[in-house]
């Protein structure tokens, strides 16, 4: 697949401006090139929002592979133009129903790392995989085309190539042990024995191989056969758990969307096992107790009153939140704008505060991806899809040219935490998918990649559109910082020295980060005009690219 832009420049440095578009029938905005003009070219074929958005998770799995595949999993929050319905689709892992927290030790107090690394690396940190699960589900019940013509454009990048860019290189580069320790990822991704070079193309003839059994048999065909007799040989050797009664028993869920408003607009986001949705809506509901519009953006009294909320928030999320299949979850008191009410009225505007509570587990990792679909006629998409850390586990079964997940490390080992292993269970998640809707019409789609920080991020891009009436484009790359419960601020360089100095003053820690980094999320997004044209915003913070029709 010949795609004219790249996201690097001779020199090997992030290209900032050129990933934005306008378009009047629809625009795909995600963190590659390649599988942007995939979900564009079915666009152009009459495909609606779904079926672009398949052929564009089925693409990332091939040319994003250190965020995302078939061996990992996500959400997908649709809305259909033609009947006003948005409907939820869970389809991220599950723990094998053998397992248990005894499988780990403790990496240090509090820890959800194993001290041998056994969630992190090899088959025994996979998770059932429910990526092919879901995304078959969403072209069955909401598309409109064929399996074969929407894999069609992932199985020609697998064939033909693609280029590594400086992040995917590097990530390779970081990796190449354990890609060489556990299956088939150094024939994949190493050149005689070597990372790739930025640049340099990568063909993968075993996924292409792969993704075609399943565009001609369907799930089957990973679920059950010889692909999944292959994952569990590669998970069984490195002692993980799982079993052919895992595989072929994993079904996608469709839940009800996550709702909320904020000063007249509707929010619509992921609801339980993702914690992001509700704390997208729990933080919206506090900022609405104070005049953001009139603030600088990036100022000192702006971060604050953001940091000062968000820590309050992300402590409830990890004193509360976890499957609700297996714990009860208040979330109908979360999202209620009588408990941010309370909230609000424990900001103090001249004072930083601790986080309420410390930080009992850890997250999914920042290399998820997201990605985000519309049309004119109004159906949105927002999917969210991860493999956990980058490169996932860094296991390939043989021959099937695809990483398996980590998602076992996004549980805590500790078994009296709510987010503890089980089997069955879905890992806790603050992946985010979110609309944001006026009068019923769609306004924006958004949601972002970055771990613990895609709620921040997803809020802070809202908030530039509502509170300020920022373009996509600009609420994409204003400058970016996050606050959680390790009671510091983490802030972009673009943000003035003055200001961080003032923050200081308040009793606020700071930790800087480079002017453009991915540590703060990669919010690839779509805006419906008012002229009734559709803008697209790629994040420059990742290789992404928004294009259209």
């Amino acid at each position: 697949m010949e795609i004219g832009f790249r996201p690097f420049d001779e020199q090997g440095r992030m290209i900032c401006g050129g990933r934005a578009c306008k378009a009047q029938r629809g625009v795909v905005s995600a963190g590659r090139a390649e599988a942007a003009e995939a979900g564009r070219e079915i666009l152009r074929m009459g495909g609606n929002a779904v079926d672009a958005a398949v052929a564009v998770a089925f693409a990332l799995g091939v040319c994003e592979p250190n965020a995302s595949g078939i061996g990992g999993g996500g959400f997908m929050l649709l809305r259909s133009a033609k009947t006003g319905e948005s409907v939820f689709l869970n389809f991220r892992e599950k723990a094998p129903k053998a397992a248990e927290p005894a499988m780990y030790e403790p990496g240090s107090p509090g820890s959800n790392y194993d001290k041998h690394l056994r969630n992190v690396y090899s088959g025994t940190a996979a998770a059932t995989p429910g990526d092919v699960a879901g995304l078959l589900y969403a072209l069955e019940h909401y598309g409109t085309l064929d399996r074969k013509t929407v894999m069609a454009p992932a199985i020609r990048l697998a064939k033909e190539g693609y280029i590594a860019t400086p992040l995917l290189a590097a990530d390779i580069a970081e990796h190449a042990e354990q890609l060489k320790k556990y299956g088939d990822g150094w024939k994949i991704y190493l050149k005689d024995g070597r990372a790739p070079k930025a640049g340099e193309s990568l063909r993968n003839p075993d996924l292409a191989d792969t993704l075609e059994q399943i565009a001609e048999n369907g799930r089957d065909a990973f679920y059950k056969g010889a692909i999944a007799e292959k994952i569990l040989e590669r998970v069984q050797l490195d002692g993980g758990r799982m079993t052919a009664e895992d595989l072929a028993g994993f079904e996608a869920k469709v839940l009800q969307p996550v709702r909320g408003t904020y000063r007249g607009y509707e929010i619509l986001s992921s609801p339980p096992p993702s914690s992001g949705g509700t704390h997208v809506v729990q933080i919206l509901n506090v900022l609405e107790h104070f005049n953001i519009g009139a603030m600088e953006v990036n100022s000192p009294e702006y971060i604050h009153l953001f940091s000062e909320i968000f820590k309050m928030c992300y402590a409830d999320r990890m004193r509360y939140m976890g499957d609700p299949d297996y714990v009860d979850v208040p979330l109908e008191g979360l999202v209620s704008k009588e408990y941010a009410a309370k909230l609000a009225e424990r900001v103090d505007l001249a004072k930083a505060h601790a986080p309420a509570c410390g930080d009992p587990w850890h997250t999914e990792s920042m290399s998820t991806t997201h990605f985000s679909i519309a049309d004119a006629e109004g159906n949105l998409v927002a999917c969210t899809r991860t493999i956990n850390h980058f490169f996932g586990s860094c296991a390939v079964p043989q021959n099937c040219g695809f990483l398996l997940n980590d998602e076992m490390e996004d549980f805590s080992i500790d078994p009296a935490s709510k987010n503890a292993v089980a089997g069955g269970k879905v890992p806790l998640s603050c992946m985010s998918p979110t609309f944001l809707l006026k009068d019923g019409k769609p306004v924006a789609v958004v949601g972002s990649p970055g771990g613990i920080r895609i709620i921040s991020s997803v809020v802070q891009v809202i908030s530039k559109i509502v509170d300020h009436g920022m373009d996509i484009e600009s609420a994409v790359n204003s400058p970016r910082f996050g606050d959680d419960t390790t009671d510091r601020i983490i802030y972009e360089s673009r943000i003035p020295r003055e200001t961080i100095d003032a923050l200081e003053a308040l009793g606020h820690k700071m930790q800087q980060f480079p002017d453009w980094d991915r540590v703060m999320g990669a919010t690839n997004s779509v805006a419906f005009l008012p002229d009734g044209t559709l803008a697209g915003a790629a994040d420059p913070r990742r290789d992404g690219l928004a294009v259209g029709i």
